[in-house]
Protein backbone atom coordinates (compact mmCIF):
# COMPACT_ATOMS: atom_id res chain seq x y z
CA UNK A 1 0.00 0.00 0.00
CA UNK A 2 2.94 2.81 0.66
CA UNK A 3 4.42 2.19 -3.03
CA UNK A 4 0.62 3.58 -3.98
CA UNK A 5 -0.11 6.10 -1.74
CA UNK A 6 3.96 7.60 -2.58
CA UNK A 7 3.34 7.06 -6.40
CA UNK A 8 -0.74 8.81 -6.25
CA UNK A 9 -0.09 10.99 -3.18
CA UNK A 10 3.86 12.31 -4.80
CA UNK A 11 2.37 12.81 -8.07
CA UNK A 12 -0.46 14.86 -6.53
CA UNK A 13 1.62 17.33 -4.53
CA UNK A 14 3.69 18.08 -7.39
CA UNK A 15 1.08 18.60 -10.07
CA UNK A 16 -1.18 21.33 -7.55
CA UNK A 17 2.12 22.78 -7.51
CA UNK A 18 2.35 23.05 -11.03
CA UNK A 19 -1.39 24.21 -10.70
CA UNK A 20 -0.44 27.09 -8.31
CA UNK A 21 2.57 28.04 -10.98
CA UNK A 22 5.36 26.08 -10.72
CA UNK A 23 6.04 26.29 -14.34
CA UNK A 24 7.98 23.07 -14.57
CA UNK A 25 5.24 20.58 -13.16
CA UNK A 26 2.95 19.67 -15.95
CA UNK A 27 1.03 16.71 -15.55
CA UNK A 28 3.85 14.14 -16.71
CA UNK A 29 6.68 15.70 -14.78
CA UNK A 30 4.80 15.33 -11.72
CA UNK A 31 4.02 11.76 -12.82
CA UNK A 32 7.44 11.19 -13.09
CA UNK A 33 8.21 12.60 -9.73
CA UNK A 34 5.47 10.05 -8.02
CA UNK A 35 6.92 7.41 -9.76
CA UNK A 36 10.56 8.52 -8.18
CA UNK A 37 9.18 8.86 -4.91
CA UNK A 38 8.09 5.49 -5.19
CA UNK A 39 10.52 3.19 -6.52
CA UNK A 40 13.31 5.64 -4.13
CA UNK A 41 10.88 4.05 -1.39
CA UNK A 42 10.76 0.35 -2.66
CA UNK A 43 14.78 0.72 -4.02
CA UNK A 44 15.70 1.66 -0.53
CA UNK A 45 13.92 -0.99 1.41
CA UNK A 46 15.34 -3.56 -0.48
CA UNK A 47 18.61 -3.56 1.51
CA UNK A 48 16.63 -2.92 4.56
CA UNK A 49 17.82 -6.82 6.65
CA UNK A 50 13.91 -7.45 7.46
CA UNK A 51 12.52 -6.34 4.26
CA UNK A 52 15.68 -7.85 2.52
CA UNK A 53 15.19 -11.23 4.18
CA UNK A 54 10.84 -11.17 3.40
CA UNK A 55 11.92 -9.82 -0.64
CA UNK A 56 14.22 -12.68 -0.97
CA UNK A 57 11.29 -15.38 0.41
CA UNK A 58 8.96 -13.87 -2.23
CA UNK A 59 11.20 -14.82 -5.07
CA UNK A 60 9.86 -18.09 -6.87
CA UNK A 61 11.92 -21.17 -5.05
CA UNK A 62 12.53 -21.75 -9.08
CA UNK A 63 15.24 -19.08 -8.84
CA UNK A 64 18.22 -18.95 -8.08
CA UNK A 65 20.38 -16.45 -5.38
CA UNK A 66 17.05 -14.95 -4.61
CA UNK A 67 19.22 -12.24 -2.21
CA UNK A 68 21.13 -11.75 -5.31
CA UNK A 69 17.87 -11.21 -7.64
CA UNK A 70 16.65 -8.74 -4.69
CA UNK A 71 19.95 -6.75 -4.87
CA UNK A 72 19.60 -5.87 -8.50
CA UNK A 73 16.68 -5.37 -8.94
CA UNK A 74 16.70 -2.98 -5.62
CA UNK A 75 19.93 -0.66 -7.88
CA UNK A 76 17.40 -1.02 -10.47
CA UNK A 77 14.95 0.48 -8.72
CA UNK A 78 16.77 3.33 -7.32
CA UNK A 79 18.90 4.40 -10.26
CA UNK A 80 15.24 4.31 -12.54
CA UNK A 81 13.96 6.50 -9.81
CA UNK A 82 16.85 8.96 -10.07
CA UNK A 83 16.79 8.92 -13.96
CA UNK A 84 13.04 9.64 -13.86
CA UNK A 85 14.54 13.23 -12.88
CA UNK A 86 16.59 14.26 -15.55
CA UNK A 87 14.75 14.80 -18.34
CA UNK A 88 16.70 13.54 -21.29
CA UNK A 89 16.56 10.43 -19.17
CA UNK A 90 12.85 10.28 -17.90
CA UNK A 91 11.39 8.49 -21.02
CA UNK A 92 13.64 5.71 -20.77
CA UNK A 93 14.01 5.70 -17.53
CA UNK A 94 10.23 4.93 -17.42
CA UNK A 95 10.03 2.16 -19.80
CA UNK A 96 12.66 0.37 -18.34
CA UNK A 97 10.99 0.71 -15.01
CA UNK A 98 7.24 -0.34 -16.39
CA UNK A 99 9.39 -3.49 -17.76
CA UNK A 100 11.20 -4.40 -14.92
CA UNK A 101 7.13 -4.46 -12.37
CA UNK A 102 6.12 -7.12 -15.57
CA UNK A 103 9.57 -8.98 -15.40
CA UNK A 104 8.57 -8.84 -11.20
CA UNK A 105 5.23 -9.60 -11.14
CA UNK A 106 5.39 -13.64 -11.41
CA UNK A 107 7.46 -12.96 -8.01
CA UNK A 108 4.14 -11.37 -6.58
CA UNK A 109 2.34 -13.67 -7.92
CA UNK A 110 4.07 -16.63 -6.30
CA UNK A 111 4.14 -14.70 -2.90
CA UNK A 112 0.81 -14.58 -2.96
CA UNK A 113 -0.21 -18.23 -4.11
CA UNK A 114 2.60 -19.31 -1.60
CA UNK A 115 1.07 -16.68 1.71
CA UNK A 116 4.62 -15.31 1.96
CA UNK A 117 3.81 -12.42 4.99
CA UNK A 118 5.83 -9.10 4.51
CA UNK A 119 6.82 -7.55 7.29
CA UNK A 120 4.97 -10.13 9.55
CA UNK A 121 1.74 -9.28 8.19
CA UNK A 122 -0.14 -11.86 6.18
CA UNK A 123 0.71 -12.15 2.47
CA UNK A 124 -1.62 -9.28 -0.05
CA UNK A 125 -3.93 -10.99 -1.67
CA UNK A 126 -3.60 -11.92 -5.70
CA UNK A 127 -5.87 -9.34 -6.64
CA UNK A 128 -4.79 -6.34 -4.87
CA UNK A 129 -1.42 -7.37 -6.23
CA UNK A 130 -2.76 -7.21 -9.45
CA UNK A 131 -4.75 -4.18 -9.54
CA UNK A 132 -1.82 -2.11 -7.80
CA UNK A 133 0.86 -3.88 -10.39
CA UNK A 134 -1.36 -2.69 -13.37
CA UNK A 135 -1.36 1.02 -11.97
CA UNK A 136 2.15 1.22 -11.83
CA UNK A 137 2.74 -0.08 -15.03
CA UNK A 138 0.07 2.39 -16.48
CA UNK A 139 1.62 5.10 -14.24
CA UNK A 140 5.51 3.49 -15.89
CA UNK A 141 4.36 3.95 -19.94
CA UNK A 142 1.92 7.50 -19.73
CA UNK A 143 5.54 8.67 -17.76
CA UNK A 144 7.52 7.16 -20.72
CA UNK A 145 5.08 9.06 -23.21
Amino acid sequence: MAPLIALVGGTALLWLLGLAGVEALDWQTSLRGGLALMFLLTGVVHFLPSWRRDFAAMVPPALPFPYLLVTVTGVLELAGAAALLFPPTAPFAAAGLALLLLAMFPANVSAARRGVPLRGAPATPLPWRTFEQAVFVAAAVLAAL
